[in-house]
């Protein structure tokens, strides 16, 4: 069963193609993974498929309510506990294995500590557990591993197997090898042409 089809889409940041003509579909239990040079335009795919801002063109079928996005911000309120944030997230997507999400990045013995007094590290590994109490079948990453340690690292690629095995689907932009059983797909060949810029209303050639 397809989690995820996209089509023909190209996106935009800043008013501006990134990448155009882009299909792909993700069915339960698999992953992809987004690669490209910086500034390619990864991040805003990603942002497109969460619905977080429109594509230019194409179109994205999947189910309503289906995808747990994560980002560079991890989402956390530093005067809460570990708990009580991942309480407030699971209430936030209508509930959650809070004690299966801290032991997911082990994160237990810090279960009651302020999320304010965290390593870097621990805030991403924090962040990252929201996945779990999401209960949402598809992920959608961008640069997830940023501030982990190689056991961090390690302790995520098993959480994302674990969610694959469950029939859920990734969708990943990343360049560390998480050693996952996943397809690769380079968005440099879906690099956008350059167009000129849109002339605004009333724009006069003889004042240019």
């Amino acid at each position: 069963m397809s989690l995820l089809a996209v089509h023909d889409l190209a996106v935009a940041r800043g008013g501006l193609r990134t990448v155009e003509g882009i299909s792909f579909s993700l069915a339960a239990g698999q992953a992809l993974i987004l690669r490209g040079p910086n500034g390619i335009g990864k991040t805003t795919l990603l942002r497109t498929v969460a619905g977080l801002q429109p594509p230019v063109t194409g179109r994205i079928e999947m189910a309503e309510d289906a995808v747990a996005y994560a980002a560079h911000a991890d989402g956390l309120k530093g005067a809460l506990t570990l708990t009580e944030n991942l309480h407030f997230w699971a209430q936030v997507f209508g509930g959650g294995d809070v004690a299966g999400a801290l032991a997911a990045m082990d994160l237990a013995a810090l279960a009651d500590r302020p999320a304010a007094a965290l390593s870097a590290g621990q805030k991403r590994r924090l962040g990252l557990a929201r996945l779990v109490v999401s209960r949402r079948p598809l992920w959608v990453l961008d640069e997830p591993t940023v501030s982990l340690d190689a056991a961090s690292v390690s302790r995520f690629a098993d959480m994302v197997r674990g969610h694959l095995g469950q029939g859920g689907a990734a969708l990943i932009a990343t360049h560390i090898d998480l050693g996952l059983d996943a397809r690769v797909l380079d968005l440099t060949p879906f690099r956008a042409r350059a167009a000129p810029a849109a002339r605004p209303a009333g724009f006069n050639e003889a004042f240019a």
